[in-house]
């Protein structure tokens, strides 16, 4: 039986991965040690997520481990020699690695470090996949040439149509501290590969999404508005006119990619990975859509000073790894993706309580909620 680790196995991507491959028959160990609730506080728990891997799957266990204690990770990679590891695990917002940027560090760069020189003292032959973010790009996106429609923004020239590519420089741009926290861990895992020829590969993923998603006011932003849309509370559109556009990639896609890559994989390979154009949608846009869903009127506020090096309009271009795999596609479209988490949302309603109506999250009462 193959085996595979899966870190930040409890949250949105770790957990469909952790499905994925035990529905194929493979033994899973997941690592995760629910950082997410220290992060983000009681919202961002995800002990729930881990209750429901253990009752649907056959072949998972679950391992209460700290990517950054190296020698936890050595300790376990050395036990266990995996077939293949998918590495989920991150701490996932622009705005919480201001307040706290050496555990922002810790997590996204050195964790990541630690896990590739495991995998390279144990299992260097094993397909190595880390889970990077479109951020390592910095605002270097907003350079291309933009129109401003009614609802949303889009690119001007023709030649950008498909989206950002991989060519996009990740230098010279304002990231964020969590943008360069994770390009630290994007280039050691594309260094490994080609320094130690080891099968690696990051995909640099836009907005990731799906209803196992334990969204957030600072992570999370279409789980988060389709929690508000249905459960009500304000939601706060940040900058930009609410006209910023990205494009949704459904968890279980994410996992599909990673999968093509793992039956055949590549050396340092980078790939851009998201819903693409078919896929994206503005703010305003999402609004409108689950009020139509939803029957009901969502009750929001406008602050006009966008986030540091945030996106204006960003779609993925997916022409790369499409010509890698072509057997992969995006298969659940944006209308199946915001259905989905309405039907997760009506029913679960009335589990969580919010003391007003302005909500705001446990870890920084004073960060506006919504952002994307």
């Amino acid at each position: 039986m193959k085996r595979v680790l899966v870190t930040g196995s409890s949250g949105l991507v770790g957990s469909e991965a952790v499905r994925y491959f035990d529905a194929l028959g493979y033994m899973v160990v997941g690592v995760d040690n629910n950082m997410r609730r220290d992060l983000f506080g009681p919202d961002g728990d995800t002990s729930w997520n881990l209750r429901r891997l253990k009752e649907d799957t056959k072949n998972f266990r679950h391992e209460n481990v700290d990517i950054r204690s190296r020698r936890a990770i050595g300790l376990l990679l050395a036990r266990e020699r995996f077939d293949m590891i998918v590495h989920c695990a991150a701490q996932p917002s622009h705005d919480l690695s201001r307040q706290r940027p050496l555990d922002d560090f810790d997590i996204n760069a050195v964790g990541t470090v630690n896990l590739l020189e495991a995998a390279r003292q144990c299992c260097p032959e094993s397909p190595f996949a880390t889970i990077s973010t479109n951020k390592v790009y910095g605002d270097a996106p907003n350079e291309l040439p933009l129109k401003e429609l009614e609802t949303r923004y889009d690119y001007a020239r023709p030649e950008d149509y498909d989206g950002v590519a991989e060519s996009c420089r990740i230098d010279q741009s304002t990231h964020s501290i969590f943008g360069a926290s994770k390009a630290a861990g994007d280039l050691m895992t594309q260094e490994y590969g080609r320094y130690y020829n080891m099968p690696t590969a990051v995909f640099r993923g836009g907005c990731l999404t799906g209803s196992c998603h334990a969204g957030v006011p600072l992570h999370g932003f279409l789980n988060y508005l389709a929690r508000v849309a249905v459960r009500g509370g304000k939601y706060t559109i940040i900058g930009y006119k609410g006209k910023q556009v990205r494009d949704q990639l459904h968890a279980h896609d994410v996992v599909r990619a990673v999968h093509a890559f793992i039956k055949n994989p590549r050396c340092g390979a980078a790939y851009n990975l998201g819903g693409g154009r078919a896929n994206s949608i503005s703010v305003l846009e999402c609004v409108t859509r689950l009020q139509e869903m939803t029957g009901k009127r969502m009750t929001t506020e406008y602050q006009p000073i966008n986030r540091v090096g945030d996106h204006i309009c960003y779609i993925t271009n997916l022409n790369k790894l499409r010509s890698d795999y072509p057997e992969w596609n995006v298969s659940r479209s944006l209308d199946d993706i915001l259905e989905e988490m309405v039907r997760a949302e009506w029913a679960t309603k009335g589990e969580y309580t919010y003391e007003s109506s302005d909500v705001r999250t446990v870890a920084d009462p004073g960060v506006p909620v919504g952002t994307i």
